[in-house]
């Protein structure tokens, strides 16, 4: 199911469509609120101390039921109203408000060492322009909080002080850990100045929304991903899930190697093959996992004579073979995933050889990469940097697909919408997870997805993995290819 970013506008005219069929509002806030605590569960490992900010319109309804289903789950919770006059709520947050304190087991704040959450309601995407002076106050009482006592923000909808169409944001906008957006992401959660205010973004789909037909960007989640991996039959067998060819390592840089071949694995590749020039295969044949067959070659192009599902280039590789490299590129008929010296080898060359290409070809550039392939992306946004750069390949003779990567990751082919990746961590910022995701975007085509659902599903992959070491900084990129089995397993559950 696909689900596209709005701007609120198209999300007002969705909700009115969707009332006039006779959802009703308070069926919605239920469904919202259900679903922010669902969010809190999944993000913070244990039942937190919950200070939960609200204003007087429907966003702070929202949090009042996300409230009552927290305390009603074991949560101690306390409740930082923006008006305390409850008769000058909206007549449905008012009535949210009652049903919370009516709880038999009405929880209050305890000071026993339980992660803080805070749960920030006090403004939705109907507002605009500076704070008022009381919801600033608020506002900076949230984020002096979340620094003092390293508390995990949760925003509904949107961070309070951040635009909903632009993305700009108030001096005192809310610096949010998560944010829970209703039904479909909005325009200006993934505008590039909004990145860190939102935080990770975690789509609340509802099924009373019904999703424009058309749309020209979307948001990577579980939802809109699941249907891409089905179950595997009980009688299939390894050569059924891609046999994933991998070019990478130099002297000084077979780690690389190593993690990217470790990743394929993890993500299901049914056979990988990691070619090494000769100087260097000793090395990996003792270092790369016993699964992997290290195979030496005297040139990388001996690669075409072997049968593979799909290529994987660049971690580590260097460039002293860049013309070998540049004859994969152009020549190989099956897909390739270009990453790190095979970009540099591509940028130095001219990226118009992508264009000759005989098979579908994934790059996936950190910004610095990107900018070499592409300089005139210095004055451009992450959006129109890639819209702009696969557009120059609307004609080639198979197709482009990028993945930008960064807090942000944007995975975009010509003609297809742009996807923005909802999961990730800080404590990425770590050398080798891009070599990590390349392998798994290679297993990924391997097991028959188009580069595009590959780079979306990977990058989805990679994010969520980190999410689940509960954003330790000591955090690997060797600790995320290991632990890519859960994520696959979460993608056909409830997660966000």
């Amino acid at each position: 199911m696909p689900l596209p970013v709005l701007s609120p506008a198209e999300m007002r005219r969705i909700e009115a469509q969707t009332f006039s069929s006779g959802v009703t509002a308070d069926h919605l806030m239920e469904k919202v609120g259900h679903r922010v605590a669902q969010a809190v569960a999944q993000f913070v490992p244990s039942q937190p101390n919950v200070t939960v900010y609200y204003g007087k319109g429907h966003n702070g309804g929202d949090a009042l039921v996300a409230a009552r289903y927290l305390a009603e789950a074991g949560c101690h919770v306390q409740l930082r109203p923006q008006e305390s006059d409850p008769a000058k709520l909206a007549p449905l947050t008012a009535a949210k408000l009652y049903e919370f304190q009516s709880l038999e087991r009405t929880s209050f704040f305890s000071l026993d060492p339980r992660p803080v959450v805070i749960l920030d309601g006090l403004l939705g995407i109907g507002a605009t322009g500076p704070l008022r002076d009381d919801i600033r106050a608020l506002t900076r009482e949230i984020n002096l909080q979340r620094s003092a006592s390293n508390a995990q923000v949760f925003a509904i909808d949107i961070p309070t002080g951040l635009d909903a169409d632009t993305g700009a944001s108030d001096p005192d906008c809310v610096i949010a850990d998560v944010t829970v957006t209703a039904g479909f992401a909005k325009t200006g959660l993934v505008a590039d100045s909004a990145t860190p205010f939102v935080g990770r973004i975690a789509v609340a789909d509802l099924p009373d929304f019904r999703a424009p037909a058309t749309f020209d960007a979307q948001t990577a989640t579980p939802a809109s991903l699941a249907g891409l991996l089905p179950r595997r039959d009980f009688d299939s067998h390894k050569t059924q899930y891609g046999r994933v060819a991998i070019i990478a390592g130099s002297p000084g840089f077979t780690g690389a190697a190593i993690l990217c071949a470790t990743g394929a694995l993890r993500a299901g590749a049914g056979l990988v093959t990691l070619y090494a020039t000769e100087d260097i295969q000793p090395i990996l044949a003792v270092a790369a996992p016993p699964e992997v067959m290290v195979h030496p070659v005297k040139s990388y192009v001996e690669v075409l004579e072997q049968k593979h599902d799909v290529l994987a280039i660049g971690p580590g590789l260097g460039k002293a073979r860049a013309d070998e490299i540049l004859y994969l590129v152009e020549f190989a008929e099956p897909p390739i995933v270009l990453d790190a010296d095979a970009l540099n080898i591509v940028a130095a060359h001219g990226p118009d050889v992508l264009a000759r290409s005989a098979g579908p070809r994934l790059l996936t550039p950190h910004p610095g990469e990107m900018l070499r392939l592409f300089p005139e992306s210095k004055a451009l946004s992450r959006l129109d940097t890639a819209t702009q750069f696969t557009a120059r390949f609307a004609q080639s003779r198979s197709p482009i697909t990028l993945l930008l990567k960064g807090a942000r990751t944007i995975v975009h082919q010509h003609g297809l919408p742009v996807s923005y990746n909802t999961t990730g961590h800080p404590a990425m910022g770590t050398g080798g997870m891009g070599d990590v995701l390349t392998g798994v975007c290679a297993a990924l085509i391997g097991q028959h997805l188009l580069p595009y659902d590959a780079a979306r599903l990977g990058a989805w992959l990679c994010g969520h993995t980190a999410e689940l070491s509960r954003a330790s900084d000591s955090l690997t990129a060797l600790d995320v290819a290991h632990s890519l089995g859960p994520s696959l397993s979460h993608l056909r559950s409830n997660y966000l």
